[in-house]
């Protein structure tokens, strides 16, 4: 599409800054016009999608949030007392930040500032404001921005040591290599004394993941169907949800849950203007979500220059957070330039 004809097809658009509509319009279009039609995760969570997400993390079948949420619960003071002096935390897709605040208290004095890092904007601002509220003591500094794409590092110069936490199992939403580099990037914002700590979802019984991600409550359907009603609301769409069907699995041989949204019919969709064919049956593919086993993720952090410390994980192994330090003798160069499509904090 030329650009010209994204200006055009833009202009209609609700009053949002031009170059968020235009990227959200491009890797709409491009998504659907695709042999496999897809769409990048992250256009989840506008503030309804974020709403719908921590509900999710409410569901009894959804152990993702309770299993990690309960090893920061157990082993947070641990996690601290394994990173050295001053300590500034940056959390890449903040939502919420409720596990990072069992982190930053156990840091304690040693935590001079809190950076979270959300693409909803209006949900960070109001996470930041329970985060004041509840550590008036920290430093709290929200950002808007795209963990797929490049970070500033945070400001310096009062000698802290840059903390990356990055809970969640997200890091489960890139496809490996893509994975790989995300950890590259993750590194580089620690800096070269810097550290990350990662929540990785681990590999288990499938019928244990398929719950998780078609509940009974229909939490999760409605959460993917959301972002149909963002686009219909954003771009000038006219999805019928109706028309539509949640369907998730679990693909053992990937190792991957994906999660779909089915047409029912054959129809014709149309997003600010352009027209696309849908056929009975076909999906648009909305969440990868890959589970890692420990040798596999020691792997990848090796491969972005990062080398694991310690690793905690809970009675079942269903779920670990690992702490990696940066890796003094890594190549200083990403291992290879990817565009990150993540195909949610899931």
């Amino acid at each position: 599409m030329s650009s010209s004809t994204a200006a055009d097809s833009t202009a209609r658009l609700p009053a949002l800054p031009s170059d968020v509509d235009e990227t959200f319009l491009s890797d709409v279009l491009a998504g659907l016009r695709a042999p496999r039609k897809a769409i990048p995760p992250k256009y989840f969570y506008d503030l309804e999608g974020s709403k719908l997400f921590d509900a999710i993390c409410e569901l009894d079948e959804y152990y993702v949030t309770r299993t990690e949420l309960g090893i920061m619960q157990e082993h947070a003071a641990a996690m601290a007392a394994s990173i050295p002096g001053k300590v500034r935390v940056v959390e890449p897709g903040a939502g919420s930040s409720t596990k990072a605040r069992l982190l930053i208290d156990a840091l304690g004095e040693r935590c001079v500032e809190f950076v979270p890092v959300d693409i909803s904007g209006e949900h960070l601002q109001m996470a930041a404001e329970a985060i004041r509220e509840e550590l008036p003591d920290v430093t709290v500094t929200p950002m808007v921005g795209d963990f797929t794409a490049e970070l500033p590092s945070p400001a310096s110069g009062d000698g802290a040591m840059t903390l990356v936490y990055f809970p969640g199992s997200t890091v489960g939403n890139f496809h490996r290599h893509e994975a790989q580099t995300l950890l590259w990037r993750l590194r580089r914002l620690a800096g070269r004394d810097g550290m990350v700590l990662l929540g990785v979802d681990l590999k288990k019984d499938p019928t244990v993941l398929h719950a998780a991600y078609n509940d009974a409550k229909g939490v999760t359907a409605a959460f993917n169907k959301n972002l149909l009603v963002r686009i219909n609301r954003e771009l000038d769409g006219d999805f019928d949800l109706d028309a539509f069907v949640h369907y998730a699995f679990y693909d053992p041989t990937a190792g991957r849950i994906e999660m779909h949204l089915v047409s029912r019919r054959a129809q014709r969709v149309h997003v600010a203007g352009h027209a696309i064919e849908m056929g009975a049956g076909e999906s648009i593919l909305t969440e990868c979500s890959y589970k890692h086993d420990l040798p596999g993720i020691a792997r990848l952090g090796q491969g972005a220059g990062l080398a694991v410390r310690k690793t905690w994980t809970d009675p079942d192994s269903a779920f670990a957070v690992v702490l990696f330090s940066a890796d003094a003798t890594a190549p200083g160069d990403e291992p290879r330039a990817h565009t990150l499509r993540a195909v949610t904090n899931r």
